[in-house]
């Protein structure tokens, strides 16, 4: 007994030394911060309304770690799930942020306001949550803007407090964008980049979180 009691524990030993325990992380992730804002995006019948939500995630083993972001309204019973493959992924000041641009329902119905939940889970399982709340008014305060350019020169029409050309190149690529200090003047004065094509309009309600885009338009 005591020779089988012996290579017991000699196979043990080998076990131990050969195939090593590995330890996995098993820390909850965190949502440090998050916001929802309201945007308003031209139709040919109505403006649309979507939700830009994005949160600043934090994980012991780092954002590549995070697989799954949802947004509930429990109230109104919505959940809506953005998985890594989908979500944007954007850095500003050293700080990442992860989210989604296309928070939306069906065409006809206006996004829910009130308290939302999100919910922030690990390739593991583990998951936090965080509520936010959002209350825009119901209808916008605003109408919605207008933008032309012709002949090398735009023309705004907007009540927003805040107004800015946002210039994309011949790929639709984001390049430039320009606060408009002036809400009608010369294309040359606001220093475009030679290779922006098109431009909208981005007005903004910073007090609500709450803008508004326009179809983009040739800025040639």
């Amino acid at each position: 007994m005591r020779a089988v009691r012996k290579l017991f524990l000699a196979l043990l030993f080998l076990a131990v030394l050969f195939f090593p325990v590995v330890s996995c992380s098993r820390t909850e992730p965190k949502i440090n911060f998050g916001f929802i804002q309201l945007v308003y995006y031209q139709d040919k019948d109505k403006p649309q309304e979507r939700f830009s939500f994005f949160i600043i995630p934090e994980d012991e083993d780092g954002i590549e770690n995070l697989e799954e972001l949802y947004l509930y309204h429990d109230r109104e019973q919505l959940r809506w799930h953005i998985t890594r493959d989908d979500w944007v992924t954007y850095t500003q000041d050293g700080t990442t942020w992860i989210g989604s641009r296309s928070i939306a329902i069906d065409e006809d119905e206006k996004l829910p306001r009130g308290q939302f939940r999100a919910v922030l889970v690990t390739k593991g399982g583990e998951k936090s949550e965080r509520n936010f709340s959002f209350d825009a008014p119901a209808e916008p305060r605003f109408p919605f803007p207008t933008l032309r350019i012709s002949q090398g020169n735009y023309t705004v029409d907007s009540a927003y407090p805040e107004n800015h050309l946002v210039c994309y190149d011949e790929q639709g690529n984001y390049i430039y964008s320009v606060n408009l200090t002036n809400l009608n003047g010369a294309l040359s004065d606001l220093r475009i980049p030679s290779q922006a094509r098109t431009a909208a309009l981005w007005a903004e309600d910073a007090q609500y979180l709450t803008s508004a885009i326009t179809y983009v338009a040739a800025l040639r």
